[in-house]
């Protein structure tokens, strides 16, 4: 979820300043529910700012950018080898679903063999 732009957070501070009005209207005029109003003049209170948090960065890839090099390798190395072992061999713990991920980020294309027997009805 984005987070409010300063302009509405200004004019929903300003607008509490001002009285004549409660919590729940201002919340409805603005269309913002009446807890983050509550939030946002606590922050003003505690900080003297009314500037969002910072946003989190998430979770670190599994593969930095030398373990993506070693997982290029071992894939050149072994283009048949399932999501777990090109993990074991980058030397990388993690799950499959990171280990592709990190593949498609890295665009590179693995070459499975086809799986089943040859069609007889191909060409000849």
């Amino acid at each position: 979820m984005k987070t409010y732009s300063m302009d509405l957070r200004e004019r929903v501070v300003a607008a509490c300043d001002e009285g004549g009005a409660t919590r729940e209207q201002i919340a409805a005029r603005f269309s913002v529910s009446v807890s983050w109003i509550r939030d946002l003049l606590k922050r003003r209170r505690e900080t003297g700012s009314i500037a969002p948090k910072p946003r989190g960065g998430g979770r670190r890839p599994a593969f930095d950018p030398e373990a993506g090099a070693r997982l290029r390798q071992a894939v050149r190395d072994d283009n048949d080898a399932t999501l777990a072992e090109l993990a074991e061999a980058a030397g990388v713990a993690c799950s499959p679903a990171a280990v592709y991920r990190a593949l498609r980020r890295l665009d590179v294309a693995r070459k499975k063999s086809p799986g089943g027997r040859p069609s007889r009805t191909g060409p000849s």
